[in-house]
């Protein structure tokens, strides 16, 4: 071949390469991942879902794409992240229960899963647990049945415990739904109540304000907006002596000092399996909402010990995992 005529061949194939890899790429099935918070922050929620992918056949760049799209902690991002999805055809969203409203008024065709919600049944995001019906199903982490058993062991490690603070994002409709668990708890258990609300980030460290009335431990109702600004609200925290109750692990990196729940990285990966049953033809609706069965108490014993606190050891005994 004549070096003039094989520069030419080469450079067709050079400009056609691009076109031919976007239709390989555009056979993949993809996935839409709408992460309500930060990419940090769901570090090992996303890893826990790509690695049981990958276990299920599923390899992110090979068999399966998937596009990520970050709310950072802002609900009303949650609108133009749907409608791009819809706009991409993505063949299944993944995402967590305060975004699955939104989503479902973008689209009633796309298949939709969430990974966390804390009562989807009684918020409505499907008909129910057993036949979901519609586009939408998932994970429930029934976290307003967990209120009382969350205030139980913090009166274990505080028996002196007299007032409790509440923070959560009273816009979030599933955490005001658990504020009436765990205020319902607390009068059970004859604790006084303080409610710091708040709606966005700029909210969090005013609220802190009523720390000073005499709280004793901050029980916190987990979301987006709480997931994204964690490490400040534990530094807060930290900063008023006063110690705190999660739902998940995952804020005690960042100085909580205890979590009773399920193991949302454990969720996230249990979210990767409806994905794949998704991608081989079934049904959303025909997919039952699981519920979690294993628990966790987890304790830091470094904010333990910051705080001028002693676990009892019959309590660390029972403790699935001290962070020390």
């Amino acid at each position: 071949m004549k070096r003039r005529a094989f520069i030419t061949l080469l450079g067709g194939a050079a400009a056609t390469w691009p076109l031919v890899a976007g239709a390989q790429e555009a056979k993949l099935p993809t996935v839409g991942f709408l992460g309500a918070s930060s990419p940090s922050a769901w570090s090992k929620w996303t890893a826990a879902f790509v690695k049981r992918l990958r276990e299920l056949g599923w390899t992110e760049g090979r068999t399966v794409a998937i596009e990520y799209r970050w709310a950072e902690g802002r609900s009303e991002r949650y609108t133009e992240i749907a409608a791009e999805f819809v706009r991409l055809k993505v063949n299944v969203i993944v995402t967590v229960g305060s975004a699955v409203v939104t989503v479902k008024q973008a689209t009633s065709v796309i298949p939709i899963v969430f990974a966390i919600a804390v009562d989807p049944l009684g918020t409505g995001l499907v008909a129910s647990l057993a036949r979901p019906g519609g586009n939408v199903t998932g994970l429930s982490i029934q976290a307003t049945d967990l209120a009382a058993k969350r205030l139980g062991l913090l009166r274990e490690v505080f028996p002196g415990l007299r007032r409790l603070a509440i923070m959560a994002n009273v816009g979030y409709p599933a955490a005001v739904v658990e504020i009436g668990e765990v205020r319902a708890a607390a009068r059970k258990f004859g604790l006084e109540v303080d409610m710091l609300e708040i709606r966005r980030a700029e909210d969090i460290a005013p609220t802190f304000g009523a720390l000073q009335s005499g709280a004793q431990a901050l029980y916190v109702c987990a979301d987006a907006l709480v997931n994204a600004n964690h490490a400040r609200i534990n530094t807060l925290a930290l900063g008023a002596r006063v110690p705190t109750i999660y739902p998940d692990r995952t804020f005690l990196e960042a100085g909580g000092l205890m979590s009773y729940g399920p193991n949302n990285a454990e969720l996230f990966g249990r979210a990767a399996d409806y994905v794949d049953k998704i991608l081989r033809g079934a049904k959303p609706g025909d997919l039952p909402v699981e519920q979690p069965t294993k628990f966790e108490l987890v304790i830091n014993l470094t904010t333990a010990k910051a705080l001028g606190l002693t676990i009892p050891e019959s309590f660390l005994l029972r403790a699935d995992e001290v962070i020390e």
